[in-house]
């Protein structure tokens, strides 16, 4: 897509609200108290027929320190320069504040394009606001409900020139070129490689101030994202697209997740979804510690949580930078990650610097290692020589004087790699068995740290008829009946 619309105005005049009826999606985080949003984030915007690129910002603030509101004003600032148009939003039933004015006369030098619009404008209540918004010079206000979706075709109407305009721009400056077809064969066994139609998606995770947004900012080269010695700053999980040295990939960058009994403001509860959801979504997911205060309990309770969803696990000790001794400290931090997390035994541990970009490039190169392994695939005949190896290394319990018999194993899935094994009595297989084969996948199969799904069935399992009654069918009863007869 390439035109790009942000949509700016004071803080909780409904710019999530209109977001999320772009994008189709519940995307932004929405609340009823301002200065919810405190990123940019961008979305694919469909109204008709029309497709463009929509970036939801922070609340224009009149601070123009370093302070919070400060940081956040710049980032919406930048919106402003990046974007082909700016859609201007006041709050209708408030009407035309100072700070509307102030904002008004920054987007009349800083954008080429400003479309006003009056949100929150159903019914008679906003019809005083809507005209107070001539005064500010920005042409005839549009009439807006973005919690309704009033407003929506006079709003595609206006950007319908525009969006033309910027497709015909990159049309003739698009340079033409030949592009080869490979017709070869697909190796379905193969891993599916990141590409820029299927980036590969990593969020970052952890406990507040552990570093995450530095450590996304310093990967993408720029600060796009809030950043400040306040915990808690990132609200919404944001998702940036990059190409991280050759690698597309999604990266997300989530709220710091606090234990949930310290949890009591409901626009961190919403926070905190948001980051779950982006979990739930990853491939990769690089849980970011404090080398300072690593593996504290809530660190251990998100490393479970990633495991636990399936995902490919990487483990960052970010702040490497300050550590006097290095050797002590990573010797202690690889016995303490074997002791705390044996679920994650053989994951990529790797030491990073947010501030200097110090073991970035380790930190690819685990985040690829990770994602290979979780789509690792062993082929059926070799595992069932392994799995007959292990049987008779270390036979299976004989629960009430019977043997469980393990016969038959194959790969059923990928993503994370998930095993089924036919036996008998799979209901009577104590959990230190399965420990023992999945541990022997890992170390047997080269599948370090990622997450593997055992499962027993019994051959009744796949038999559906097996308890069944056998009858002859009634097509045939007649049939010989008929002969009989004859």
């Amino acid at each position: 897509m390439t035109f790009t619309l942000a949509i700016v105005g004071r803080p909780n005049v409904g710019k999530s609200t209109l977001f999320n009826r772009l994008v189709g999606k519940r995307l932004a985080l929405v609340d009823d108290q301002p200065g919810v949003t405190r990123d940019l984030r961008e979305g694919a915007a469909r109204l008709g027929d029309l497709r463009f690129t929509v970036i939801d910002t922070a609340g224009l603030e009149e601070a123009t320190d370093e302070s919070l509101q400060g940081r956040m004003r710049k980032l919406t600032e930048r919106a402003v320069d990046m974007a082909d148009a700016c859609l201007f939003v006041i709050d209708a039933r408030a009407g035309v504040l100072p700070a509307d004015e102030v904002f008004a006369d920054i987007l009349r030098r800083r954008s080429a394009h400003v479309i006003l619009a009056a949100n929150k404008a159903e019914g008679r209540a906003a019809d005083a606001g809507v005209l107070d918004a001539y005064a500010l010079g920005l042409g005839e206000p549009l009439r807006l409900s973005a919690e309704h979706g009033e407003g929506m075709g006079e709003l595609m109407s206006i950007l319908r020139p525009l969006v033309e305009a910027a497709e015909a721009r990159a049309e003739e400056s698009a340079p033409e070129t030949e592009v080869d077809i490979d017709e070869g064969d697909e190796d379905d066994a193969g891993p599916r490689v990141p590409t820029a139609e299927k980036p590969l998606q990593i969020a970052v995770v952890g406990r507040p101030n552990a570093g995450k947004s530095t450590l996304i900012n310093k990967i993408l080269g720029e600060d796009r994202l809030l950043t400040g010695p306040e915990a808690g700053i990132t609200r919404d999980a944001i998702s940036v697209r990059l190409d991280w040295d050759g690698t597309p990939v999604r990266l997300f960058d989530t709220a710091g997740m606090r234990k949930k009994a310290r949890i009591q403001d409901k626009v961190e509860k919403l926070s905190v979804g948001d980051a779950l959801r982006a979990v739930k979504f990853a491939e990769v997911v690089v849980v970011l510690l404090d080398a300072a205060i690593p593996f504290e309990q809530q660190d251990l309770r998100i490393a479970d949580l990633a495991e636990r969803e399936g995902r490919a696990v990487v483990v960052a000790v970010n702040k490497w930078d300050v550590e006097a001794d290095k050797q002590a400290k990573l010797k202690e931090l690889r016995e303490a990650f074997e002791k705390l997390l044996p679920q994650l035994r053989g994951a990529p541990l790797v030491t990073v610097s947010a501030l200097t970009g110090r073991g970035l490039d380790k930190l690819h190169d685990a985040v690829l290692r990770a994602y290979d392994v979780w789509n690792r695939r062993v082929p059926t005949s070799p595992l069932n020589r392994w799995l007959a190896g292990m049987v008779e290394a270390h036979p299976p319990p004989a629960p009430s004087g019977r043997r469980i018999k393990l016969r038959y194993m194959t790969q059923a899935k990928t993503r994370p790699p998930g095993f089924v094994v036919m036996c008998s009595n799979p209901e009577k297989m104590p959990e230190s068995y399965e420990r023992y084969l999945i541990n022997g996948l890992r170390d047997s199969f080269d599948m370090p740290g990622t997450p593997i799904r055992l499962t027993l069935r019994s051959q009744s399992d796949q038999n559906p008829y097996k308890d069944r009654k056998k009858s002859t069918p009634s097509r045939l009863r007649k049939h010989i009946h008929g002969r009989s007869k004859d």
